[in-house]
């Protein structure tokens, strides 16, 4: 297989690779760490993940270095978010410790399919945990499901680091004020497709969504976190209802660590005439450069890169964070796992 991938044409989609890893929670504990070459699961047709939406997931990712060292990016803090999420869903929450050892296994039994350095590739690596036993009537499941699928993905950027303009549309929410926006559950993403497919069919990139309480703060924008550049402070929305991104921490202390001061708060919607950087944050993009945010209700063009081209501090942050993934230079933070020997 592995002769026959396009390293520097890959998509951001789904390639089969040699093995998944699982783990199933039974009798108030986590079993044996499985290895499976089948990419299906054998699920009881009332598993209450099909039934109420008991389902967590993350996303992180595996580089090959210049070094020809094999990174993992922040494994602990995705295996703490995991953890929120479970609590948050009433599922049983794995350990750090069986969270990093199923993600080191799941990337050495796949190390053929790391993509080398140099290709813009990485390797998606994608934890999930599902409610198991059969239930009809409303309550958490006994048994669940633990899994690490791994494939490579391509740069999410095929036509460079440019900005994309995204919209404003007050007749979606993404979450309910102290509902589930805070943990990674599929539910949050189903409830925004339609709002994402009505904004790509008037050409934007993503909604930009507005706090679901009072209309009145930035939320998320799509799938991920936003910030702004506003006179030389990095501002992004501080709300109950964001997903915390991995991301955006990293690139706050980026920030904080070349000399920017960083703001979390609510930020207005009319705050955006007055920034002169945004971006989305998250795993697949690091940072998505906005061009330009159109609020489709009032009909006010808040153009943020009238040139065309990512801000110096956007494309910095998001050089630096691709750095240290890499190796490029020094992880004084530590945030990179080494996984030896492949």
């Amino acid at each position: 297989m592995k002769e026959e991938i396009d390293w520097s044409n890959l998509s951001f989609g789904y390639i089969p690779t040699d093995y998944n890893v699982r783990c199933t929670y039974r009798d108030g504990k986590w079993g044996e760490i499985e290895v499976s070459d089948s990419p299906y699961i054998n699920l009881h047709i009332a598993a209450t993940s099909l039934h109420y939406g008991q389902e967590i997931f993350e996303g992180l990712k595996a580089f090959r270095g210049k070094d020809g060292k094999v990174r993992v990016f922040r494994m602990i803090e995705n295996a703490r978010r995991i953890i929120n999420s479970a609590k948050g869903l009433l599922m049983a929450p794995v350990t750090e410790e069986l969270f990093c050892e199923m993600v080191e296994k799941a990337v050495r039994l796949n190390a053929r399919f790391i993509p080398p350095y140099g290709s813009g590739a990485s390797l998606y690596i994608r934890p999930l945990e599902i409610g198991i036993s059969p239930s009809v009537g409303v309550r958490a499941s006994t048994e669940y499901t633990f899994i690490i699928l791994v494939t490579p993905v391509g740069p999410y950027f095929k036509s460079g680091f440019k900005p994309t303009n995204i919209c404003i549309m007050r007749q979606y929410d993404r979450v309910a004020p102290k509902g589930t926006g805070r943990f990674k559950t599929g539910g949050n993403y189903a409830a925004s497709l339609v709002a994402g497919e009505h904004a790509h069919e008037l050409g934007y990139a993503s909604v930009l969504y507005l706090d679901p309480k009072e209309k009145k703060y930035l939320d998320e924008c799509g799938p991920a976190n936003f910030f702004a550049i506003k006179d030389g402070v990095y501002i992004t929305p501080a709300s109950e209802s964001i997903l915390p991104s991995v991301t955006n921490r990293s690139l706050m202390q980026l920030a904080r660590d070349m000399g920017i001061e960083v703001q979390e708060r609510h930020i207005t919607v009319d705050e955006l005439s007055e920034v002169q950087e945004a971006a989305a944050c998250g795993t697949a993009a690091v940072a998505s450069p906005v061009g330009e945010i159109d609020d489709l209700d009032t009909g006010h063009k808040y153009v943020i890169a009238s040139n065309g081209e990512a801000g110096p501090v956007t494309t910095a942050l998001y050089n630096k964070l691709r750095a240290v993934q890499l190796g490029e230079e020094l992880d004084v933070h530590g945030w990179n796992t080494v996984i030896e020997g492949i």
